[in-house]
């Protein structure tokens, strides 16, 4: 089997395709990949790095702001889509995929289609609960549409398309995880309520600012919380200075408090609660270890998509969904309060974060593949 995968732009895009391309060589071992993405996104790292081939196309988007640099940006757009087409059917037709899979992101947009009018088998996976536009339209043109929330459909027209609901495929380590006692033990924390908070990578002012007080009001007022905060690379140099500052230490038997959390799996595994952002790997993962949630969502994501993400967990019970906008630090450490003082509250969102996950998503997944390579 040879399996076209394009995606780009972003790690909420790539990592599903990646995943898609790891559960496909589970079954078939002796599967060929080619992923397709841009030059310069993370593709162009991420991809590589995981030991799959890559190859280029140049795309943009338009913007729709008006500005000098925006005019140029668009021009730029035009005149990569003039060729897009070109170079779409020529990775096709050099690879020979027998199906072509979409994960997201401008680079998927051109490949995908010409894939469809080219009569190859052809699917895209939709991560979000608002649908990116790519996937908008591509939907119009594919033989079928994987989601991972039945949501998505409410922003999309699915008399168009075939479709189920797969779910995200979710890292091995987060569905093997060590029990709560176990994790913390290797934490070096004891089994107090403990919170775990993050803004990604490149961290998030927003929780950076809050968690600087919520940590401050724990500390100082001695109580049995124990906490790990990964505040990225925007928090590196403002970060430990407010916690010196504070006279609280980046390390001790309750706190740890770090740049890059690289352990996600064991942190996630010793947390009672977690806040943080709500794109979709990270909600993903949520549901897979069953953990309630303060979420934050990203006001600058396109379509707003994290917020909807968020109220995918809200509204069942599993999250408590808190606007950028609406966030103060007595609001936050508030919430953080009621939770920590109602251990049951907090035991019935972590089982409605678990009864989310799709614990079959790999299975649900090949089942697509299989219908359209026919195997």
């Amino acid at each position: 089997m040879k399996v076209l995968i394009a995606c780009g732009g972003t790690g909420g895009h790539i990592n599903p395709g990646l995943a898609i391309a790891d559960i496909i060589k589970s079954k078939y071992p002796d599967a060929e990949f080619l992923f397709a993405g841009t030059p310069n996104g993370m593709e162009a790292k991420l991809v590589p790095n995981a030991g799959y081939k890559l190859e280029t196309i140049k795309v943009a988007g338009f913007q729709r702001k008006i500005s000098v640099q925006n005019i140029k940006r668009n021009i730029k757009a035009v005149a990569y889509l003039a060729v897009s087409g070109k170079r779409a059917r020529e990775i096709i037709n050099n690879f020979k995929p027998d199906i072509a899979i979409g994960t997201g992101g401008y680079a998927s947009g051109p490949v995908i289609r010409m894939a469809s009018k080219m009569k190859i088998p052809t699917a895209i996976h939709e991560q979000n609960a608002y649908p990116g536009v790519t996937n908008r339209l591509l939907a119009k043109e594919v033989d079928y549409v994987m989601l991972t929330v039945k949501e998505a459909l409410d922003y999309m027209d699915k008399s168009k398309f075939e479709y189920s609901v797969t779910g995200l495929p979710v890292r091995n380590s987060i569905e093997k995880k060590l029990s709560r006692n176990q994790a913390r033990k290797k934490l070096g924390f004891d089994d107090s309520f403990t919170i775990l908070s993050f803004g990604g990578s490149l961290g998030a002012g927003c929780i950076n600012e809050t968690m600087t007080e919520v940590i401050k009001w724990h500390t100082k007022n001695d109580l049995k919380i124990n906490h790990i905060h990964g505040y990225g690379g925007m928090g590196k140099e403002t970060f430990p200075q407010a916690m010196k500052s504070a006279g609280i230490p980046l390390k001790s038997d309750r706190l740890r408090i770090t740049e890059y959390i690289t352990d996600m799996d064991v942190c996630l595994a010793a947390a009672d609660l977690v806040i943080c952002r709500s794109g979709a790997s990270t909600l993903a993962e949520l549901e897979a270890s069953g953990r309630a949630s303060i979420l934050i969502p990203s006001p600058i994501v396109a379509g707003n998509h994290q917020y909807h993400n968020a109220m995918v967990l809200g509204k069942a019970g599993a999250a408590v969904v808190i606007e950028q906008k609406d966030v103060t630090n007595d609001k936050i450490i508030s919430t953080v309060e009621q939770l920590f003082k109602d251990p049951d509250r907090v035991s019935l969102m972590s089982e409605s974060a678990k009864s989310l996950y799709l614990a079959d998503t790999n299975q649900r997944i090949l089942a697509v593949i299989d219908k359209l390579t026919g195997k």
